[in-house]
């Protein structure tokens, strides 16, 4: 796995590190190496950046400059970790003991609540019809999203062997290139063996992925965002449908029957617990809802 090339010899340094030692993918790299880069173009049209002398006034300034200019909270936020995973890296190799990215704050971004689908709006979706081997594999793959909660890069990059038939789990990599292994239903599994039994019109002898397009090699993500959206609308959904909105289902629908954040957390495949929590809020919004259309001191008078 190869950085991105910079002029910049620390910059250069450190998003060898991500690549070499941290292993991250190349799109997060090429976040970091833009995030980096832009505050380079703005503190070098103010006067030539040195990286060990940088102030935290100035980090602040930038902040605010660029808030002002109609950035976002959460893209502030972003560039600003990756100022102080700079600087962290920076402290590590012992080129200067200071991080001024520490203590800069963005604006405060307010969380927006995932949409999903109900499980009767899921249970129409997921009911396709026809026995194409297109027909079968977009089943497949929209019973395996919603299954397993996947991540659109989880999906297109499962091969033939990480699925294990014989005990229902399939291994995937997500981000940070960490593995887990996740349960997959008992429709999934029976949709992926339909698909199985004619994999081969389709795909090329040598080609391992678990899903093939019409060419016969790997699916791409765009080609799953395009198909997905196809069948949503063939099955007549009103709303636009896209794998996170699966993802996200998953989620909920898991959350509301067991209570268990620890175990939605691990099978989603977060790092922080945080991020799982928002589907707790949720859950909450929809009980709220059926609180004021219930409990006859709720309801609104007709």
């Amino acid at each position: 796995m190869s950085a991105p090339t910079t002029s910049d010899p620390l910059v250069e340094r450190f998003l060898q590190h991500l690549a070499l030692e941290r292993r991250l993918s190349p799109r997060t790299i090429d976040a970091y190496h833009r995030d980096l880069t832009d505050f380079r173009q703005w503190h070098d049209e103010r006067s030539p950046l040195d990286w060990l002398k940088l102030h935290q006034a100035t980090l602040r300034s930038y902040a605010a400059q660029r808030h002002r200019q109609g950035l976002s909270g959460k893209s502030l936020q972003r560039r600003l970790a990756a100022l102080r995973s700079f600087y962290r890296f920076l402290n590590r190799e012992e080129l200067t003991r200071q991080n001024p990215a520490i203590g800069v704050r963005a604006p405060k971004v307010k969380r927006k609540l995932p949409k999903t689908l109900e499980v009767d709006q899921l249970g129409q979706l997921l009911e396709l019809s026809g026995d194409s081997p297109l027909d079968l594999r977009d089943q497949a793959m929209m019973e395996l999203l919603y299954s397993s909660g996947l991540r659109l890069a989880e999906l297109v990059s499962v091969d033939l062997q990480s699925l294990d038939g014989s005990d229902a789990m399939l291994e995937v990599t997500g981000k940070g290139s960490k593995t887990r292994r996740l349960p997959v239903g008992r429709k999934a599994l029976e949709a992926i063996d339909r698909w199985l039994a004619v994999r081969s019109q389709l795909a090329r002898p040598e080609e391992t992925a678990l899903f093939v397009s019409q060419r016969g090699t790997r699916l791409s993500p765009r080609s799953v965002q395009s198909r997905l959206d196809l069948r949503a609308r063939q099955q007549g959904a009103t709303q636009h449908v896209h794998p996170h909105l699966l993802r996200h289902s998953f989620a909920s629908h898991l959350l509301e029957s067991s209570g268990d954040l620890r175990a939605v957390q691990e099978l989603l495949g977060h790092a922080d617990i945080s991020t799982t929590q928002i589907y707790t809020h949720l859950d909450f919004q929809h009980l709220a809802e059926i609180y004021d259309q219930a409990h006859p001191r709720a309801r609104k008078k007709k």
